[in-house]
């Protein structure tokens, strides 16, 4: 995993660009991922940290998860689908943690955690062609995508 500070780093990156170039859609996703990891530190513990299922954790993923739901049922794009898809997974560690309890905390904390980096490469990918579809639509003509 990459170290904390360039997980923030790419998160702030990739906020600032789905709110400078972004819609509602972009702009909503990038608010969870930062009220998602702002949750996440706070009922994080340290001390044997994935060891059993983290329940603060698997609370704030599938809160995460209904909301990147909520955002695919009611975008007109595609890409949220793959946003809900991502936390899916990460909500999945949790239940596999909770079935396999001798499942290795390394493996269940990357498993947990790996996730995020695919969901910031479809926001930005979302924004990017949001924004390239606003730009090619000009005044009385039609849009094709």
């Amino acid at each position: 995993m990459l170290s904390p500070s360039t997980y923030w780093a790419i998160l702030i990156l990739v906020s600032v660009f789905a709110f400078w170039r972004g819609r509602a859609d972009e702009r909503i996703a990038a608010v969870l991922c930062i009220a998602a990891t702002i949750a996440t530190h706070l009922v994080y513990v340290r001390k044997g940290a994935y060891e059993q299922v983290e329940m603060g954790i698997f609370l704030v993923d599938a809160v995460t998860f209904a909301g990147f739901a909520l955002i695919a049922l009611r975008s007109e794009r595609f890409w949220p689908l793959w946003l809900a898809g991502l936390q899916l997974t990460t909500v999945g560690a949790h239940a596999m943690k909770a079935v396999q309890l001798d499942l290795m905390p390394q493996a269940y904390g990357a498993a947990a955690r790996f996730w995020a980096y695919p969901i910031f490469m479809v926001i930005v990918l979302g924004t990017w062609r949001s924004s390239r579809r606003r730009r090619a639509i000009r005044p009385g003509a039609q849009a094709t995508a």
